[in-house]
Formats: structure tokens, C-alpha cells, sequence
């Protein structure tokens, strides 16, 4: 028995010992707990970082061009099943096409590439001055669609590019009317630009290769030319030609009503071009072709919303070219057509009558256009507020919408991250 004392004893320490030791291993444990949590929160919060990065990006560019053509590997509609699939053509164009032609010709097949669209309203009272505008577009490869608002075609045979030209007649209609009907995105998806230009305007000092070449360069979406500060009529400030840029994008104005300054991050202080010169890159008219109402033919208002269709920030992808500009006469034939008096009659104060009421045609399309503007307003703000998946893309409100989404997920990802490191250490 007293033999077996030591051996006890040796026991008893060792048994002592190895406690000591695994509780002074389980201090250290415990301590090294919230040093190993918190390197995995960190490298938790590095990760999503670079990956939600990287996904807004992409969501980003996705949003900023949703308008782009349908691609043709889409699947084919229930409606042409009937067809084989490779014979399908779902686009078309507005080029001529002879009734003949040589083998040779025939041969190297119809493909086109860096086309653009010249598409006016014409009356035959301006035929002089469209003359001079088609003149200096067809030999920059543009094809030419003429509609005649007053129902007179004939008369413009005699030019040497008519016959060239895609004439449609359509009396009493507008730019926006036959521009809806006329211009569908799939109709003209072969054409780089499409101008949709009055036909009051002086081309003197203006040549279409050399303003497409500054567009692009640029990487405008919406663009104008800008006009001669002589022009008869200029609405807006930003129009004005600068003879010392060759295009800008905003206007500093601090007179009147209209403060344009730095701040200013809408039309009509950038991001804005008028109705009477537009010019539309592919994208931006597939846009601004489902902008167009059917019914609202004036296009009061649009010019404000244009915006929209820049496939981006519209301070960037819209501006007026000045190097390259154009003088604005502002004379308005459309719906006097058949009152061959009216001009005389309105300076002697003198208004026709249409049965048993005071008619002028020139007020009455005035009033349409005013009512048709506030139409467009209402629609507007109604499509607005029924659509709860829209958000405006204007870069002040996208910037915010996106730093306001980054610091959401931020907060609501470290929150998540907490509460379970902190439930792991509990366990």
C-alpha cells in the first residue's frame, strides 16, 4: 500500500497537469476566436464587394442600353412557324431597287454598310430650299424619304435627284405622323443616323459627312446641328451656335427664368435638342420611335423627354454640333396649303371663315399643339406613376439610385455577417 502512494501521487499530478493544460488551451482558443472572425468578415466584405462591383456595372451598362435591336437568334414568333427559319428577312429597308440589273451586279449581292436616313416634310413652297438640303446629302451616301405634306408631287420631277428620292404624299400630315408610320425601327435598321429635318433649314455652312465624323467621335446619341444666332427663330440658348467649339453639351445661362449653370442636369440646359433638327443614332431612334403617340402628331413636349433615348447619361450622349450649323429660317407652310390668301389676310388682321365661324388655320394648329402638349404631359406623369419598375436614368437621379442601392446592400450584408459570426461563437 505504501508502495502505491508515489505511483497516486504521480497520477494525481499528471491528472492536474493535463486540466491546466487544456483549460490554458481553451483560454487561448476562445481568444483567438474573434481575431479568426473578424479576418473572415473582412474577407467576406472584400469579396462581395469586388462581385456586387462588378454585377452593378454590368446592370448599369444593361440599363443604360435597353434599346438595343432584337438580335436575330431570338426564338421565332407562333405566327411564322409556318416558315423555315432561315428564310425569314424580319428587317427591311428604304433602298430603291432596279427592275433589272447585270450579272455582274447581281453577283456581288445587296449588301450595305454606312448608310444613313435624310427624312423631311416638304411643301412645294420650299422646293428651292429643299433642293439645297438633298443636294448636299445624297452624295454623302444618304438615302432621301420626302413627304409631301400638301399633296403635291408632280411638280418636283424636274429635279435631277427626284427620281433618286422615296416621295410619299399624305395631306395635311406632320413630321411626327409620318415618322410613326413611316420609319419603324425594323424599316430603317440598316441606316447608321437617321435625320428627321424640317424643311426650313439653310445648309450653307453645313456638310453631313464632316458632322457625322465629330457625332461619332464624340459618341452622341442624339445630336443637332447648331444654329446661326441670325436664325429666325431660336428658342432655346442651347441651340446657339459657339464659334469657338466644335460641339457642347450644355449652355451656361443666367438670365431670365432659366438659371443654366454647373448644376443644371436637365433640358433644356443640356441634354437637349429642339424638334426641327434632330439627328438619332440606330439605337436612340428604335427609342424614340415607341416615344412618338400615334394620335399626338405636333411633337410638343417630346423634345423635353428626348432625354430618355441616349442610351446613357444624356449630359454625354446629347449635344450640339457647332463647328458644323445650320440657319433656321422658321417659315410654317404646313396646313396653309389650301389658303392661298392667308398671308395677306393675317397682316391685314383679316381671318377666313369656314361656314358660319371665324377660321385661321395657323391658330387652330396652335391650339392643337397646346393641347396636344398637355396630353403628352398627363401621359407622361400617368405612365410614370402606374409603372413601378421604371427609373429614371438621369444621371443625378441614377447615381443616387445606385449609390443608395451600394449602401443598402453594404449595411444589410455586414449585418448578416455579424449576427452569424456572432451565433458561431456562441455555439
Amino acid at each position: 500500500m505504501e508502495h502505491d502512494l508515489p505511483s497516486i501521487n504521480k497520477s494525481w499530478k499528471s491528472l492536474v497537469k493535463r486540466r491546466n493544460n487544456s483549460q490554458e488551451g481553451g483560454k487561448s482558443s476562445w481568444k483567438m476566436k474573434p481575431i479568426v472572425a473578424l479576418m473572415c468578415t473582412v474577407l467576406l466584405i472584400f469579396w462581395y464587394k469586388t462581385t456586387n462591383i462588378q454585377y452593378e456595372q454590368t446592370e448599369i451598362e444593361e440599363t443604360d442600353y435597353p434599346f438595343e435591336m432584337a438580335k436575330e437568334s431570338e426564338p421565332v414568333s407562333d405566327r411564322l412557324k409556318g416558315l423555315p427559319y432561315g428564310i425569314i428577312q424580319p428587317k427591311s429597308d428604304l433602298e430603291l431597287k432596279p427592275l433589272w440589273s447585270s450579272s455582274s451586279v447581281r453577283s456581288k449581292g445587296g449588301e450595305l454598310t454606312n448608310r444613313n436616313l435624310l427624312a423631311m416634310p416638304v411643301g412645294i413652297k420650299q422646293k428651292d430650299n429643299v433642293d439645297d438640303v438633298v443636294k448636299k446629302f445624297l452624295p454623302a451616301n444618304f438615302t432621301v424619304i420626302l413627304f409631301h405634306y400638301d399633296g403635291n408631287m408632280d411638280q418636283w420631277w424636274d429635279l435631277e435627284w427626284s427620281s433618286k428620292a422615296i416621295h410619299i404624299v399624305a395631306h395635311n400630315q406632320t413630321k411626327w405622323w409620318f415618322a410613326k408610320r413611316f420609319l419603324h425601327p425594323d424599316i430603317v435598321s440598316i441606316y447608321d443616323y437617321v435625320f428627321l429635318w424640317d424643311e426650313d433649314l439653310g445648309v450653307e455652312n453645313f456638310n453631313p459627312e464632316k458632322y457625322l465624323k465629330i457625332v461619332k467621335s464624340a459618341g452622341l446619341e442624339i445630336s443637332q446641328p447648331a444654329l446661326h444666332p441670325n436664325s429666325t427663330e431660336v428658342h432655346h440658348r442651347i441651340t446657339v451656335r459657339s464659334r469657338t467649339k466644335k460641339f457642347h453639351r450644355r449652355v451656361y445661362d443666367s438670365r431670365g427664368n432659366m438659371k443654366c449653370s454647373n448644376a443644371s442636369e436637365g433640358p433644356p440646359c443640356t441634354g437637349f435638342v429642339e424638334g426641327m433638327a434632330p439627328v438619332f443614332s440606330r439605337s436612340a431612334w428604335f427609342c424614340t420611335w415607341n416615344l412618338i403617340q400615334n394620335d399626338l402628331v405636333h411633337g410638343w413636349g417630346m423634345d423635353i423627354k428626348l432625354g430618355y433615348c441616349a442610351q446613357g447619361d444624356r449630359s454625354k450622349k446629347v449635344g450640339i454640333v457647332d463647328s458644323e450649323y445650320i440657319f433656321h429660317q422658321g417659315i410654317q407652310t404646313l396646313g396653309g396649303s389650301n389658303y392661298p390668301e392667308k398671308k395677306n389676310s393675317a397682316r391685314s388682321g383679316v381671318t377666313r371663315r369656314r361656314g358660319s365661324s371665324t377660321f385661321d388655320p395657323r391658330t387652330e394648329i396652335r391650339r392643337q399643339s397646346t393641347w396636344e402638349l398637355q396630353t403628352f404631359k398627363e401621359r407622361w406623369n400617368r405612365a410614370v406613376a402606374e409603372d413601378k419598375n421604371w427609373v429614371d436614368r438621369s444621371s443625378s437621379t441614377r447615381n443616387h439610385r445606385v449609390s443608395n442601392n451600394r449602401r443598402l446592400k453594404r449595411s444589410s450584408l455586414i449585418s448578416r455577417l455579424v449576427q452569424r459570426q456572432a451565433e458561431e461563437i456562441t455555439k
